[in-house]
C-alpha cells in the first residue's frame, strides 16, 4: 500500500540505527564483473556477516533464482533465505529506508507505525557514471521487501541511496555534498531543495553537510557511511588518518573542521571520535584478474585504492558488526575504539572484509535494518 503525503508531516521519522530492529535484510553477491572468482570469496564473507548479525536479530538473505540453492547451502539454517531478482547485493542502497511513527493511544499505551521509503535508484550515477548497465531489478528491491513485510510504502522520485545518509533519530542528518549534490543524481534540484526533501522524508530538522566522503570511494561518489556516522545523539565517529601524505588526511581534517563547528538539531555541539583507517589498501593483480572486465560494470583495475574504513559497520540489537582487513595494528585499534564508543554492545570483527571492499563497499553497505514494532527506545551508552 502506497501512502500519500510527506512522512514527516504524518509524524514519521527515521530512527537512529541503535534503536531496536525487528530484522536485518541482506542480498547475495554473484556478479562476476564485480566480485572476483564468481563471488566465491565474497559469498563466504557475506555468510560470516549474516551469521554474526543473526546472533542479535533475525536476518533474511535474498538470492537470485540461479543462486538460491547455493546460498541456502552455505547460510546457517536459522537464517531465512528467499528468492529475489536483483542486479547486485548492496541492500543499504537498494532496500527501503524504514521510518517510524510513535503515538500514544487514548489508553496511554504506546503504538508504533512503520513504513518504508522507496527512493529512486540510478546505480550511483545513471547510464554515464553508474556502476553497471542494467539496474532495473535493483529498482524493485525496496518495494518487494515492503510487500513481503506488508509495510506501507512512501514512493520517492529523489535519487538517493541509503548509504548517503546517517541520522541520530532526534532530528539531525549527516550527508556529503560530494554525493547528494553530484550532477549525476538530481541535477535539477538545488542544495536547499534536496535538504527540504530530507527533512520531509526523514523527519529531520537539521542537515549537516560534509564536503567529501572517503578518498577512493568513487563508486558511490563519497557516501557518508564510509566517512562518518552517529554513535548516539551528539556523538559521531569520523574516519581518520594522521598521515599527512595520504590524500585522505585533507578530507578527514576538512570534515573535522565542519563537525567541530556544527551543532545538532537540539543545539548540542558534537563530540567527535576519530577512527583510524587501515592501510592504505590497494587492489592486487591477482584480485583484479579474478574480475570479469567486460565493460558492462565499472572497472576494477590493479593498484586501485580501496575505499576501506572501519566506520562502515552495522549496529545490531546489542552488537556491532565491523570489518577487519588483516591490518593487525588498525584492526585492533578499531575494536578498541568501537568497544569504548558502544559500551552496551558486543563488537564482532569480521575477518576477510577486504572481499566486500573489493566490490566497492563494506558491512553497512550490504545490510539494511528494519525497525521494530516497539516504541521502547534502547538507551545507549
Amino acid at each position: 500500500m502506497d501512502l500519500e503525503g510527506k512522512p514527516a508531516l504524518l509524524g514519521y521519522r527515521m530512527p537512529g540505527e541503535w534503536e531496536p530492529h525487528s530484522h536485518c535484510w541482506m542480498g547475495w553477491p554473484e556478479r562476476p564483473d564485480n566480485w572476483r572468482d564468481d563471488a566465491i570469496h565474497a559469498q563466504h564473507v557475506f555468510v560470516k556477516v549474516a551469521s554474526a548479525i543473526s546472533r542479535f536479530e533475525p536476518v533474511t538473505v535474498c538470492a537470485s533464482a540461479a543462486q538460491w540453492e547455493n546460498a541456502r547451502n552455505q547460510i546457517p539454517k536459522h537464517i531465512r533465505v528467499i528468492e529475489m531478482s536483483l542486479n547486485d547485493a548492496w541492500f543499504r542502497d537498494t532496500g527501503p529506508t524504514v521510518v517510524v511513527c510513535d503515538n500514544i493511544t487514548h489508553s496511554g499505551d504506546p503504538v508504533r507505525k512503520i513504513a518504508g521509503i522507496d527512493w529512486n535508484f540510478n546505480c550511483w550515477g545513471g547510464p554515464d557514471d553508474g556502476c553497471y548497465g542494467d539496474w532495473s531489478l535493483d529498482q524493485l528491491v525496496a518495494r518487494k521487501i515492503l510487500e513481503i513485510e506488508k509495510l506501507p510504502r512512501f514512493p520517492q522520485s529523489l535519487v538517493l541511496e541509503g548509504g548517503s545518509i546517517h541520522v541520530d533519530g532526534e532530528g539531525t542528518c549527516l550527508t556529503t555534498e560530494e554525493c547528494l549534490l553530484n550532477k549525476n543524481r538530481n541535477p535539477t534540484l538545488t542544495k536547499e531543495q534536496i535538504e527540504d526533501e530530507l527533512k520531509m522524508y526523514l523527519g529531520v530538522k537539521k542537515v549537516i553537510w560534509l564536503p567529501r566522503g572517503l578518498f577512493g570511494d568513487d563508486d558511490t561518489n563519497g557516501h557518508i557511511d564510509n566517512m562518518c556516522c552517529f554513535v548516539k545523539p551528539g556523538v559521531v565517529l569520523l574516519a581518520w588518518t594522521d598521515d599527512e601524505s595520504d590524500p585522505q588526511y585533507e578530507r578527514s581534517v576538512e570534515a573535522f573542521s565542519v563537525l567541530s563547528k556544527a551543532t545538532d538539531a537540539n543545539g548540542r555541539a558534537l563530540e567527535i571520535i576519530k577512527l583510524h583507517i587501515p592501510g592504505p589498501l590497494f587492489m592486487t593483480e591477482e584480485e583484479a584478474a579474478g574480475v570479469v572486465q567486460d565493460g558492462d560494470a565499472k572497472p576494477r583495475p590493479p593498484g586501485a585504492r580501496l575505499a576501506a574504513c572501519y566506520v562502515n559497520f552495522y549496529i545490531a540489537n546489542g552488537g556491532i558488526i565491523a570489518p577487519a582487513f588483516g591490518d593487525e595494528k588498525w584492526d585492533k585499534e578499531a575494536f578498541h575504539v568501537l568497544s569504548i564508543a558502544f559500551p552496551n554492545h558486543e563488537v564482532v570483527m569480521i575477518e576477510g572484509a577486504r572481499e566486500i571492499v573489493l566490490g566497492g563497499g563494506n558491512i553497512h553497505c550490504i545490510t539494511q535494518q528494519q525497525a521494530a514494532f516497539t516504541s521502547n527506545i534502547v538507551k545507549h551508552g
